[in-house]
């Protein structure tokens, strides 16, 4: 590979890196609502009711078990959130792929310079539509989580 290639090469890689970056500034946007749910009303809730199980009349077992009980919305709650975005991210990582694949398939056939622009706009657009998709990923989680509105 020449030294115009291998500049070439790293701009648009910087320029992924950068549209990679985008999608996760809009992830963390999308959701923020949702971890402030999470981390505020049910981690707020689990800790009123954890401090309600501390009873000297109860035993050492009867407490921890009223603390694991406590602990079972926030739990699920972000087992909830971590299984939606792996499956958020294993889809645009499928999506890339595609795009590799593409530009893999294309580096043979074509010059380098036009393959480059199409793996370049292959992964604009699978960005975008991930993206996207975000609201919905977000109403999906709340509706899941009881929120009403945005908070």
């Amino acid at each position: 590979m020449n030294h115009l290639a291998a500049a070439e090469e790293q701009i648009v890689n910087e320029r992924l890196r950068r549209k990679l970056n985008e999608v996760n500034l809009a992830a963390q946007d999308q959701l923020s609502g949702v971890q402030d749910h999470v981390n505020f009303t049910l981690q707020q809730a689990y800790f009123k009711c954890a401090y309600e199980c501390f009873d000297r009349r109860r035993k050492q077992e009867e407490i921890g078990n009223c603390v694991e009980h406590c602990s079972v919305p926030v739990v699920s709650a972000q087992h909830l959130i971590e299984g939606e975005m792996a499956r958020f991210q294993e889809r645009l990582q499928r999506s890339l792929m595609v795009c590799q694949d593409k530009f893999e398939t294309a580096k043979l056939q074509q010059i380098r310079t036009e393959a480059m622009k199409n793996l370049e706009s292959c992964v604009e657009q699978s960005i975008q539509e991930s993206i996207s998709t975000l609201p919905h990923l977000v109403g999906k989680l709340k509706s899941s989580l009881s929120m009403r509105g945005n908070g």
